[in-house]
């Protein structure tokens, strides 16, 4: 953000924004995938679920990010910053709930470690990406691409949810995903 024009006090001010949007995503979006599905159904919605919520939040990730691509005023910037923090990382947190739900019990602690691997290999090459983009003189590709992987991430979320659909439109109960391994 510093490369974007914006002082190092706002620079700063974003990490602190959007990790406390991490926190308060994270407690809403957790509550949001454990309502029971009974009660949704009741009232003519569709159960939520680890998957849908995780998707819809990637969504608004990519959204976001490709928000902070426009230089809005400051104080619509920190909104924006806020926001996404609540979306990335509660979708974040989802993502390994919705993986714990379509493993099967004797794969269940793998599934969730290889996606944590994977997870830390995206912790390591999204700032190395982010640092060599402003370092070509690209830097405002960095927002492109990020947008781009919380897309591709939605679309991969959105098949486990469209999954998890299916099997429940099958039975008429709520299930999880058809096991594999």
């Amino acid at each position: 953000m510093r490369s974007e024009g914006y002082e190092l006090g706002s620079a700063l001010t974003f990490v602190v924004l959007f990790n406390l949007g991490g926190i308060v995503g994270m407690l809403v979006a957790g509550r949001a995938s454990d309502l029971p599905h009974a009660r949704l159904r009741s009232r003519g919605g569709t159960p939520t679920g680890a998957p849908r919520v995780s998707a819809v939040r990637l969504a608004l990730t990519a959204g976001g990010v490709f928000l902070l691509s426009v230089h809005m005023p400051l104080t619509l910037t920190f909104v924006v910053v806020f926001l996404t923090g609540v979306f990335l990382n509660s979708a974040q947190t989802m993502i390994y709930a919705t993986v714990s739900i379509g493993s099967a019990p004797a794969n269940r602690a793998t599934a969730v470690g290889w996606t944590s691997g994977t997870g830390r290999f995206g912790a390591v090459f999204g700032p190395w990406l982010g640092g060599q983009l402003p370092a070509a003189d690209k830097g405002d590709w960095g927002f492109t691409a990020f947008a781009t992987a919380g897309t591709a991430s939605m679309v991969f979320i959105g098949i486990a949810a469209l999954r998890t659909a299916r099997s429940e439109r099958r039975d008429g109960e709520p299930r999880q995903l058809a096991a594999t391994g």
